[in-house]
């Protein structure tokens, strides 16, 4: 029977898998290509992207800003902005490839940046604060223009299309990372448009997500006291800047952010052991706004690593695996067993238990 759009639902939808070398080596973006292929069923081509990290090793010092533009006015201008606020010392258009499968593509340039230090100066902001509040600005104020990538040494690249064709599409067999990141999209209840692809990112921050979140409203009001706001129409991008909030402003760790975002329940934190029990009450009375609730499996790169998380109840499927120096996350095993057939350990972490890989040393 024919199923018309809007007709029918696939509730685990969206695939999510990504790879770390915690030895620091570097390998190209082909391997996450493949492993996302064999997920093509959990997406539906309107949505796919990538996040690679170390993947500028030549200007590893300057936020790297991709841009989605729509229109030559909105280049234009925002250009100017950035001109104000920033040293650009390189700037180009992003190398694609020509695919049929891939259409519609807006204006994709990228641009290395340094604060302008008067401008930073008289901001009284520290520079990460800086940066954070222009990329905001740019997608909250400049009409059809969008900042989705703003990291030092990382880049995030995404669009509409299934995952395999965005990658070709970016060209990424030709970058090198040490760690990588992806995302097949099925949207529910959000558009499938070029900004609303995952991951979503801020400074070194990128997230994939799959399911949907039920608190978005409550988490998002909550972020917007803080100056945040979300532009791009998709549930995800309030994760990132819950995340952002509480890492780089009120100083958690990635544990403590778990036990936030993917709190216990009441009775289960009953149960535990006192010192845990007084840190996961403080934390849930602290940020109560915070918790999201809702399926899903996501997962965070930032600068040195990847971590894992699932919602408490894990409606949401995610297995890790380590092979070696490597380390793997997947929405399914199959992607992780068609880069890597042997593994050294394979694993599905409990509801609301972060799994966290790093590159060695880099908490010494």
């Amino acid at each position: 029977m024919l199923q018309r759009e809007g007709e029918f639902r696939n509730p685990s939808g969206c695939a999510v898998t990504g790879v770390i070398d915690r030895s620091g080596k570097k390998m190209t973006g082909e391997s996450m290509i493949e492993a996302i292929s064999v997920m093509h069923d959990r997406s539906n081509g309107l949505g796919g992207g990538f996040a690679g990290y170390g993947i500028y090793p030549h200007y590893k010092d300057f936020y790297a800003f991709h841009l989605f533009y729509e229109t030559t006015k909105a280049q234009e201008e925002t250009e100017a902005f950035l001109k104000r606020h920033f040293e650009i010392v390189y700037s180009s258009e992003i190398q694609t490839r020509k695919l049929p499968s891939v259409k519609n593509e807006p204006g994709i340039f990228r641009y290395f940046l340094a604060p302008l230090p008067r401008k930073l100066a008289n901001s009284h902001l520290d520079e990460r604060e800086y940066v954070a509040r222009c990329v905001i600005r740019i997608n909250a104020e400049m009409k059809d223009a969008y900042v989705f990538s703003s990291g030092k040494n990382m880049g995030i690249f995404k669009g509409v299309g299934y995952p395999e064709d965005i990658g070709r599409f970016y060209r990424l067999e030709e970058y090198e990372g040490y760690a990588w990141t992806c995302h097949g999209r099925y949207p529910t209840n959000t558009p499938g448009w070029w900004g609303g692809a995952h991951p979503f990112g801020l400074l070194d921050l990128s997230v994939v997500h799959n399911g949907e979140i039920s608190s978005y409203d409550a988490n998002r009001r909550y972020m917007e006291m803080f100056g945040y706001r979300c532009t791009l129409q998709t549930d995800t991008e309030v994760i990132t800047y819950i995340v952002d909030y509480l890492l780089r402003k009120k100083g958690l760790t990635l544990q403590e952010i778990a036990h936030v975002i993917a709190a216990s329940f009441w009775s289960t934190i009953a149960n535990k052991e006192e010192s845990a029990r007084e840190q996961e009450t403080l934390l849930r009375r602290m940020f109560p706004s915070l918790l999201i609730t809702g399926p899903f499996s996501i997962i965070l790169g930032y600068e040195g690593g990847l971590m894992a998380l699932g919602d408490r109840l894990k409606l949401r499927s995610m297995v890790c695996a380590e092979k070696g120096d490597k380390a793997y996350i997947s929405s399914e095993e199959s992607a992780i067993r068609k880069i890597e057939p042997s593994l050294d350990r394979i694993f599905a972490p409990a509801g609301g238990e972060p799994v966290i890989y790093e590159l060695y040393g880099r908490r010494d």
